[in-house]
This record gives structure tokens, sequence and C-alpha cells, in this order.
């Protein structure tokens, strides 16, 4: 059963659409992009999930009885799956399979026969013991994308050592930079970034993948490390290390090159973002703060000056800020061009008409759970949208429609699989 959705963007009591059409399904981008993804909790199924919003297929594989550790990761609910498995394995057919045994693995060829993509997260070597890494599944489908993610990545000397998105924000190089100058490191923000943000990268390298192949007609592994994912995103932290030796510390709300750029509290008690990147930007919180001498003072105009005196620029913004209401900082900042954003809860996020207005939030109506609120997908496209068939299915809610459709088992073969712990 396919879950209803309205995406006007409005969370409260609202009729619910029509099921998405198969006429707006073959329109989709991935339409005919068969993936089977065999991989838990969130980093490479996130990957799944990017090409299911598109209307890519995806078969999700997960251990009988058991599966994916997902399911009881986050917020329990009525239903027995989690919030975040609810979320995050939308648009995917839910199907058992045991890849240990001889004969899951034989059917697990046979459906890869018939794919475009392959998606895991074993540590490196799982699949190859198995009989079931890229090389041996190229010889079945000569132009199979595999996407693999591990903590490490497939090579190097830490490649068999376990590890999940904390780790791969310590190694990475993020951990470090999170927290007050004279704190501990903290996380960086309380989701698994590390995790999205590898699904994102390997949303990126099937697409391409997926583009080569028409090209050079090739199958082709693509190969990502949890700390990969976060480390690229650390701007110039690499070459400036390489080229003067800068070591970038914590900073707190602060950013090391420019300044005002931080977080403030106002007089009501709220905290306000401010972004000040340029010159330019500062001559505008000047005026905005009644103090327009200061974007030509030879100690203020220039970022270079602005960062010496980086304690007294942020203590006049500041008193600046706290000596308003939310509302007043507000304003005057929309009115004077500057930068300036409520810290939001996500409490916040829902009150919000921009929010609103963009659709970001979508509700659904779940044949298991009934109403519930997910994050639309992203990105927003004009012409080839991202489309919601379901949540996160129930386990093996679609094994005996993959198998009986894709492989041509029957009932009475399938119950004979389930007595075997096969599926």
């Amino acid at each position: 059963m396919t879950s209803k959705i309205d995406k006007t963007g409005d969370i409260g009591d609202l009729p619910l659409s029509d099921e998405t059409s198969s006429a707006t399904a073959a329109r989709a981008p991935l339409h005919g992009i068969r993936v089977i993804e065999v991989a838990t909790f969130i980093a490479a199924p996130f990957c799944g999930t990017i090409l299911g919003d598109f209307g890519a297929e995806i078969i999700k594989i997960e251990q009988p009885t058991q599966g994916d550790p997902l399911r009881a990761f986050g917020t329990r609910t009525e239903c027995g799956d989690s919030l975040v498995w609810l979320s995050e394995s939308r648009n995917k057919k839910a199907v058992t399979l045991d890849l240990r045994q001889p004969k899951g693995a034989e059917l697990f060829r046979r459906l890869v026969a018939g794919a475009d993509v392959v998606i895991e997260n074993f540590r490196p070597g799982t699949m190859e013991k198995w009989g079931l890494g890229f090389e041996d599944l190229r010889k079945v489908n000569d132009h199979l994308v595999m996407l693999s993610v591990s903590a490490y990545g497939q090579t190097g000397p830490k490649r068999q050592e376990p590890g999940f998105a904390r780790i791969a924000h310590a190694f990475g190089g993020l951990a470090y930079l999170a927290g007050e100058s004279n704190g501990r490191p903290v996380v960086p923000g309380s989701t698994s970034m590390a995790d999205y943000l590898s699904g994102m990268w390997g949303a990126i390298g099937v697409l391409l993948a997926l583009r080569a192949r028409d090209t050079i007609g090739k199958a082709q592994l693509i190969d990502i490390g949890l700390y990969e994912s976060v480390f690229r995103l650390l701007d110039e932290i690499a070459p400036a290390y390489a080229k003067y030796g800068f070591v970038r510390e914590r900073q707190g709300a602060d950013t090391v090159n420019v300044v005002p750029h931080s977080h403030y509290q106002t007089g009501t008690g709220e905290w306000v973002a401010i972004a000040c990147t340029s010159d330019k930007m500062f001559a505008r919180i000047a005026a905005a703060m009644g103090r327009p001498e200061l974007a030509t003072s030879p100690d203020f105009a220039t970022s270079i000056e602005r960062v010496k005196r980086r304690d007294e620029v942020n203590r006049m913004v500041a008193e600046w800020v706290g000596s308003q209401t939310l509302a007043q900082i507000l304003a005057e900042c929309e009115a004077g061009g500057v930068p300036c954003a409520k810290i939001y809860s996500i409490k916040d996020i829902f009150e919000d008409p921009q929010y609103k207005a963009r659709e970001n939030l979508m509700k659904i109506e779940d044949p298991r759970l009934g109403p519930l609120v997910l994050p639309t997908a992203m990105p927003r496209m004009s012409e080839t949208p991202a489309q919601f068939q379901h949540a996160g299915r129930a386990l093996g809610a679609d094994t005996a429609e993959v198998f009986g459709q894709l492989l041509g088992i029957d009932r009475e073969e399938l119950e004979t699989l389930r007595k075997q712990g096969i599926v």
C-alpha cells in the first residue's frame, strides 16, 4: 500500500492528495534504474534514499528476522520501527535475504544480474568473503555500478577498523574544530553528519558512474570512507597548514578569518546568528548599529584589522544585539541588508512561514502508523521533482513480490526458503 501525502507545507489538518500516478513516476529522472541496497544504518542507505526520491527502484535487502539495526535506532514507534527508519527508508522495497548462505548468495547474484546499482557498507572484505565483491558481481553484470562505504575506505592501514559518524568526525578533523576555544571538542550537531554526507557523496558517485557507463560502457566501483566525506568539506585547512603551518583551533561560534561572524544573544534571551563575510557587509552592520564611522575607521574598515580586534568587535555587536528584543534586531538587520537569523529549534522550524512556503515538511498518512511528518526530499527540481511513495516498510514486506516478479519464485518455493532461514 502506498502512503498518501500532502505537500502544501502546512502540517495542520489538511486533506491528503492522491497517490503518485504512474505517468508522473515515468517522468522521474531515475525511472528505470534498479538499485540493490544491502547496507545498514544511514551512510550508504541514505544514498539509496536520495536515488529513490527521484524515481529509482530501491530493493532494500535485510537479514531475515533481525533486519537493519536502523529499525531500532532512534525513537521507536507503535509499529515497532523507529522514526529514522520510517523517514530514511522511504520509497524502498523491503526484502529479506541471508547473503551468508550459499543459496542466499546465489539469489543475490540473480538480482544483481538485472540491476544497475549495488549499495553496500560492510567492513572491507566481507562481501568478497561471501563471493559477492565487486569483481565477483561484475562477472554477472558487466555494466554494474557498485558503491562501497566503510569507515576508512577499501585501502590503507585502517581499512579493517570499525567506525561510525562520531569516529569520522574525529578522524576527519571536524570534531577538533567544534566547541569553545577553552573547552573540550564537542559533537558538531547531534545528527550523524558524516553518515548523511557519505550518502550524498555516494549519490553523486553513483550518478557520475551511471553517466560514465553510457560513454565507456564499463562497470565501476565507488569507494568512500566516512572520514573522507567530512575532511573534504574543511575549506582551506589543508592548504593553510601545508603552506604556513597554521593549525586552526576551536573558536566556538566564531569563524577564523572574519568578524563579526558569530552568535549573539538578544535582550529577550534568544540567540541570533549574524554573518559578516566582507568589508561591504561590515559597513551595513555598522550603519544598522548607528555607528557608520566604524566602516571607515582604519581600525575596523578591513577584515584583516577587524580580526586583530576580534574581541572588541564582538563586544560591540553583542552589546547592540543585547540591547534589543528579537523582533527589533531581526527588523533592523532586514532593513539594513544584514544577514541575520534566529537560531532555530525544531519547534521554530515547524512554525516558520518560510518552511511552509517551501514545502520543506510533508505530511503523510502511513498505513502502519497513521499521520507522520517527514523532511521533504532535496534538491528541488522544476520539471522532475522528487516523488514520495511510502515511508519505511515492515521487515520483508516486499519479499514475495520482488522474488516472484524478478526471479520467478513461486509461493511454495518462497515458503521453503523461509523455513531454511534464507529469506
